[in-house]
C-alpha cells in the first residue's frame, strides 16, 4: 500500500527554522519515486488547504507560493524516496499542517501531514 509519511513538524519561535521531511513507500514509489512530482501543501486553522512548494521529478524545477518564496526550499532525494521541506525565517502566518503530495499523471497520493506550529 503506497503511503506518504511526514515528519519534522513541531513547535517553533518566530524567526526559527524546521526542516520537514516526506518518506515514500509502497509499491507504486518502488523503482519509480523519481517520476513523481512533489510537493507540499498546508492548512492552517480555519483556512483551505494552499500550495505551498513544488518539485519536479528531476528535482531541477522547483515552485513556491509567493508567500513562501525566498525563506522556504524544496528538495528531494530519489535514492532515498524522500522529499524535504527547509522552512527558515518562520512566522506566525507559517501555522498549518503540512501535508506532503505525489503526483504522476492522474495519480495523486497525499500523506496525513504534520502540524508546525509557530510561536510569536
Amino acid at each position: 500500500q503506497e503511503q506518504l509519511v511526514e515528519s519534522g513538524g513541531g513547535l517553533v519561535q518566530a524567526g526559527g527554522s524546521l526542516r520537514l521531511s516526506c518518506a515514500a513507500s509502497g509499491g507504486a514509489f518502488r523503482g519509480a519515486f523519481n517520476t513523481y512530482a512533489m510537493g507540499w501543501f498546508r492548512q492552517a486553522p480555519g483556512k483551505e488547504r494552499e500550495f505551498t512548494a513544488a518539485i519536479s521529478w528531476s528535482g531541477v524545477g522547483t515552485y513556491y507560493a509567493d508567500s513562501v518564496k525566498g525563506r522556504f526550499t524544496i528538495s528531494r532525494d530519489n535514492a532515498k524516496n524522500t522529499v524535504y521541506l527547509q522552512m527558515n525565517s518562520l512566522k506566525p502566518e507559517d501555522t498549518a499542517v503540512y501535508y506532503c503530495n505525489a503526483v504522476l499523471f492522474a495519480v495523486d497520493y497525499w500523506g496525513k501531514g504534520t502540524l508546525v506550529t509557530v510561536s510569536s
